[in-house]
């Protein structure tokens, strides 16, 4: 039998030892020092010995610590009592551990004396009543938000995908609760509308998690951020088709009704740099840089200071090997405009691959084909693997019915992008991976329709990291 000793001068004292008392252990025995008794109900005697003396008195106190305590809980109300019955304890016992109900904002670096704060814990209760407020493990773990419990709404950019396409970074879903029944979680099981997820982890990264797994369709750019950002190096695009990307680009700006910061980087033509500060309003700003010096941190610094959350560039810019490693870098979606007619543009174009990457991403393809009126078709090559590949249509199919969006999945027997190249104009969506950093040359052989994506340039393309 473990002897555990309680300490009470309190209301919350005497609350505390009438709900140990209707506990179901047996293993525990109880010995309840009051300054002033009190009454229980339904207390039972072989359980719980009652003392009634000032525990401020070490005379008193130390021939009760006589006996071998594992834990010593204190809930007294005057901040003074609770030190000096610390300090009488530890005159008896050094490293016993004290739980203690902190009213006062004590301070004891003992690391054996834990202070649990009444505030903290009443406060965090009821944030637990609030709606679209996390609730976050308060006596598991280490209480810091690392452990929490999300409900999955209805519309959520989470439902329906196999938690195995889900990127899991310094994070994890543990458990899904569905209908009040627990399912483990494992690589094929699909979220549910109404799921309740237990997550794990990093108590910021798991803030982020949060966020995206309430968010809804017309949130695009966010979650990667909230501002549209183009670039312009005057090094490494033609100067006559600034102005007209400029152009399809404010356009694109005015879908997503953000702000939009126009950076322009080496620049050489006055006359062209007078044209862009015309596009100047309240929520369009030029940044011009002067200083060309270390251009790649720059460029990653902007993307925080501005809150990016979609780069926008012409085809010459991500064509530059180095530029495009600095944009895989910076982890933010990547709008890159052809030399066609964007006004023009209405389907949004997926070329299924042999991995679910696509998968990852789509509901941020749902997302801006929403919001830019584009609808969506999907092309399956025959000639790959398929068994991943219809899981991922099976999963568009119910993101369609969710967002009652339509879409169209073409079966093509010979490569997609040859069937593409006969098309007028389109948007291609495809996930930023790591792969699509590498110089062209080294996809000539390749068979993999990501890698060939420069096979379209000609189309305007979307890229958007797998990563939340």
């Amino acid at each position: 039998m473990k002897k555990i000793l309680i300490i009470s001068d309190s209301e919350v004292g005497s609350h505390f030892i009438q709900r140990v008392s209707q506990t179901f252990s047996s293993e525990n025995i109880y010995y309840i020092v009051e300054t002033k008794a009190k009454e229980y109900k339904d207390i039972n005697p072989s359980r719980f010995k009652f003392y009634e003396f000032d525990p401020t008195s070490l005379y008193k106190l130390s021939n009760l610590l006589k006996m071998e305590f594992i834990q010593v809980i204190i809930a007294m109300d005057n901040s003074v009592d609770v030190e000096n019955t610390i300090k009488n304890i530890r005159v008896v016992k050094k490293q016993l551990r004290i739980i203690v109900l902190n009213n006062a904002n004590l301070e004891n670096g003992d690391a054996n004396v834990v202070l649990v704060n009444s505030n903290d814990i009443l406060s965090s209760r009821l944030l637990d009543y609030l709606p679209n407020v996390p609730v976050i493990a308060q006596n598991v773990g280490i209480g810091e938000g690392e452990i929490m419990e999300v409900l999955v709404p209805f519309g959520s950019s989470f439902v329906y995908r196999h938690l195995g396409v889900i990127e899991q970074k310094n994070w994890r879903i543990v458990a899904i609760y569905r209908n009040r029944k627990l399912l483990m979680p494992s690589r094929r099981r699909m979220i549910q509308p109404n799921d309740l997820l237990v997550l794990v982890g990093e108590p910021t990264v798991l803030k982020s998690v949060y966020r995206a797994i309430k968010r809804e369709l017309g949130q695009f750019p966010e979650p990667f951020g909230s501002n549209l950002y183009i670039y312009i190096d005057m090094n490494l695009i033609n100067h006559s088709v600034i102005e007209e990307f400029v152009r399809r680009s404010i356009f694109i700006h005015k879908k997503f009704n953000h702000n939009l910061i126009i950076k322009v980087v080496n620049p050489s033509d006055i006359d062209i740099l007078q044209k862009i500060k015309e596009f100047r309003n309240d929520n369009v700003i030029i940044d011009i840089e002067y200083d060309c010096d270390d251009l790649k941190s720059k460029f990653l610094s902007d993307m925080k200071f501005y809150h990016v959350g979609l780069v926008i560039v012409s085809r010459d810019i991500f064509a530059d090997y180095n530029m495009r490693t600095t944009l895989y870098e910076s982890h933010v979606p990547i709008f890159k405009v052809a030399d066609k007619s964007f006004s023009k543009v209405k389907d949004v174009v997926l070329i299924l691959s042999d991995n679910r990457d696509l998968e990852k991403i789509s509901s941020n393809i749902f997302d801006i084909s929403e919001q830019m009126g584009f609808n969506i078709e999907l092309y399956n090559y025959l000639n790959e693997h398929q068994q991943d590949k219809e899981q991922v249509v099976e999963h568009y199919y119910n993101l369609s019915t969710i967002f009652s969006k339509s879409i169209k999945v073409f079966k093509e027997n010979e490569n997609p992008i040859r069937t593409l190249k006969h098309r007028e104009t389109f948007v291609q969506i495809l996930p930023f991976t790591n792969k699509l950093t590498q110089r062209r040359i080294f996809s000539m052989f390749s068979t993999d329709n990501e890698r060939l994506y420069h096979r379209l340039d000609d189309y305007h393309q979307i890229f958007i990291p797998v990563q939340l």
